[in-house]
């Protein structure tokens, strides 16, 4: 009976004190291994603002993501709404055929990053060119399939 009070405390004082202890060190390594990598290997330091090659073909793919994005969300508007309106069969196109073009542009930026993220390389704006064609096609594809079952005259099974 008092080996288990005697246990409980002990483990107690374990978990209060060698516990954080230990993550403390593994915390330490994780964070000192990127940080040692960095200083044997450092990179040409870019201004925040500075409009490199890169930073701008990924802006690029930005722009052209979210063209797809936008003419996807009305293509799949226009395709709700009442038959008169047009069916956004076009802009369901658009959108699936510029969100591509974002998608491979901001793939290729990632693909050739050399750097990290603020190294001047473009990697966050081809990663945000990358989320937004995704969305701008998945947009697209919807509005394209919700055009497709209400042609007049065709059956969708």
């Amino acid at each position: 009976m008092f080996g288990s009070v005697r246990n409980s405390r002990a483990s107690r004082l374990w978990s209060r004190v060698a516990c954080p202890a230990a993550a403390a060190r593994v915390g330490a390594v994780v964070l000192a291994a990127p940080a040692a990598a960095w200083a044997s290997d450092p990179q040409a330091r870019v201004a925040a603002y500075a409009l490199t090659p890169q930073r701008l073909t990924a802006q690029i793919g930005i722009l052209l993501a979210l063209i797809g994005a936008i003419a996807g969300w009305r293509a799949l508007a226009r395709a709700a709404a009442r038959a008169g309106a047009g069916d956004g069969r076009r802009g369901a196109i658009v959108a699936l055929v510029m969100g591509l073009i974002g998608l491979v542009i901001g793939g290729q930026v990632v693909a050739g990053a050399k750097g990290g993220l603020g190294t001047g390389q473009g990697l966050a704006g081809a990663v945000v060119a990358v989320v937004v064609g995704l969305i701008g096609m998945a947009l697209g594809g919807l509005a394209l399939a919700r055009t497709r079952r209400r042609i007049p005259g065709r059956e969708m099974t």
